[in-house]
């Protein structure tokens, strides 16, 4: 318990240093694994694309992974170095889909010098 208190306060001690330096923290999101559900127009190629679309450099993986009579159920994996997830989701919804759940996240915490 010592040692996780001491560790703290050693971080906090650099955090603050660092903002007195100029050092500003970005935490970057860079991939993201969403359920979707989805209306059978726009095709999955099409519905991928148009994610891809939203942001530099893009990478959209997209599974079907259920058919229904009415509705399909993907899996949609998006990588990039900076992900703007209001976009991704906004272009899901402009597109009939539906955000059920996000299954995986990865982000990164850049440092950007002044």
């Amino acid at each position: 318990m010592a040692g996780s208190i001491s560790m703290y306060i050693v971080m906090s001690a650099l955090v603050k240093l660092a903002n007195r330096l100029g050092v500003k923290f970005m935490v970057l999101v860079k991939r993201l694994v969403l359920d979707v559900h989805k209306p059978h127009q726009p095709n999955a190629l099409e519905f991928s694309r148009a994610i891809a679309e939203v942001g530099a450099a893009y990478r959209v993986y997209l599974t079907v992974l259920e058919v229904d009579e009415k509705t399909e159920t993907l899996q949609i994996e998006v990588e990039a170095n900076a992900i703007d997830f209001d976009a991704v989701q906004s272009a899901i919804t402009s597109m009939g889909g539906s955000l059920h759940s996000i299954d995986e996240v990865e982000v990164q915490n850049e440092t950007d010098v002044d």
